[in-house]
């Protein structure tokens, strides 16, 4: 007897890479224990949040006693909230924004699904390019959409128009951009952006309604060398930016996110209505009350980038000692480095763990052929590694 849907069956057994490798890493550590084990699986933020947070809490903290502090508010977060966060992102984006524009979520994936609801129509088409960020299929299909993949450029994982515009048909409702990316570590240039912008500009009109393009940007904060994050949303009319305080605060499990929308956009109000409401009828509510308070506190602040930026240069040398190929992240914490042979499941699962190193294949990304390696780990961690890369390759 089935108790389930066929769709979480299948996404049970299906399963994410990134999980599997987790809970590989845990019966590691449990069996060889945790200085033997070098695990590079799960983009999970090492750092303190910056003291900012620490400050926000305690002010909090002093006012916790007080009637409502921890009662309802709008669905969207409260309004001081959104007024303060679109004042930042206003300088952040380069357009001016409104606490209106702004609606406060159940970090990224929360607000992700809220806009989901609000936008598809059962067998609507979104797209994104490969390799993409796993649970995107999953938040389309929430919400009877259909999620389908693009290929990117060959070796260089650059935005691809041609592919876009050859894939477009009427019932297209959005594209997801990640940038930087995970797991390439790419940052896509204005004028990338510009022709992925022509493309869904004009198929928009032929198609009657618009084609959005979602910027996923959790990981604005973190680009290396000088390089900077371009901006969609006064680019393009429909554009909408999701992010989270996860990474740039260090704050995964607090679980606060927001969704953006282009102050281009006529009539946005009512998208902004049908997000809210879709976040009280999906069962969120609202935002967290005390990510918010904590959110507000620590706006303009951010973890220490330049660990990350050393962290990077010492995995990429440990990657380039042991002789393995890649393409030197431009922003996040992820290598994508090519899998020796090229069965990047085999040489992970196999190769790898058997030297105690936990990476993810890059077919759970849709990029096979490569796999992924978060080094947001202690430094000792990534040194330690060499050797088992090594052998690993050498195997």
């Amino acid at each position: 007897m089935l108790l389930i849907t066929k769709q979480i069956q299948q996404a049970m057994e299906g399963g994410s890479w990134i999980r599997r490798m987790f809970d590989a890493g845990i019966q590691l550590k449990k069996e060889f224990g945790e200085d033997a084990v070098c695990d590079f699986s799960l983009g999970n933020p090492d750092l303190p949040p910056p003291p900012a947070v620490a400050d926000g809490l305690r002010a909090m903290a002093d006012h916790a006693g007080e009637p409502f502090s921890f009662g309802y508010m709008p669905n969207a977060g409260f309004d001081w909230a959104r007024n303060k966060l679109a004042d930042y992102l206003s300088k952040e984006q380069g357009v001016t924004l409104q606490g209106s524009d702004v609606v406060l979520g159940c970090g990224a994936a929360g607000a992700l699904n809220a806009f989901f609801h609000s936008v598809l129509e059962p067998g609507d088409q979104v797209f994104s390019f490969r390799p993409y960020f796993v649970e995107y299929n999953s938040y389309v299909a929430n919400h009877g959409g259909v999620f389908s993949t693009l290929p990117s450029k060959p070796e260089t994982f650059r935005l691809d128009p041609e592919a876009l515009a050859a894939a477009i048909t009427p019932k297209t409702r959005a594209l997801i951009i990640n940038s930087p990316n995970n797991p390439t570590g790419v940052i896509y240039t204005k004028e990338e952006l510009a022709a992925i912008i022509a493309v869904l500009d004009d198929a928009s009109k032929r198609n009657g309604r618009p084609i959005y393009l979602i910027a996923d940007e959790p990981y604005r904060f973190l680009a290396f060398d000088g390089a900077t994050v371009p901006s969609v949303l006064p680019m393009y009319d429909y554009s909408v930016v999701v992010s989270s305080f996860s990474k740039n605060l260090s704050l995964p499990g607090e679980r606060v996110g927001y969704i953006a929308l282009s102050p281009r956009m006529e009539g946005r109000e009512v998208l902004v209505a049908a997000i809210t409401m879709s976040t009280r009828t999906l069962g969120f509510v609202n935002p967290p009350v005390v990510g918010q308070h904590l959110m507000a506190a620590a706006l303009g602040t951010q973890v220490d980038a330049g660990i990350y930026e050393r962290r990077r240069d010492l995995m990429a040398d440990v990657l380039r000692r042991a002789g393995y190929e890649f393409q030197m992240p431009a922003g996040a914490f992820y290598f994508f480095p090519k899998a020796p042979g090229g069965d990047d499941i085999r040489f992970v699962s196999e190769k790898l763990q058997a030297q105690r190193i936990l990476a993810v294949p890059g077919t759970g990304f849709g990029g096979p052929g490569h796999f992924r390696l978060a080094f947001c780990v202690q430094e000792e961690v990534i040194a330690r590694s060499y050797e088992g890369f090594k052998r690993a390759l050498d195997s």
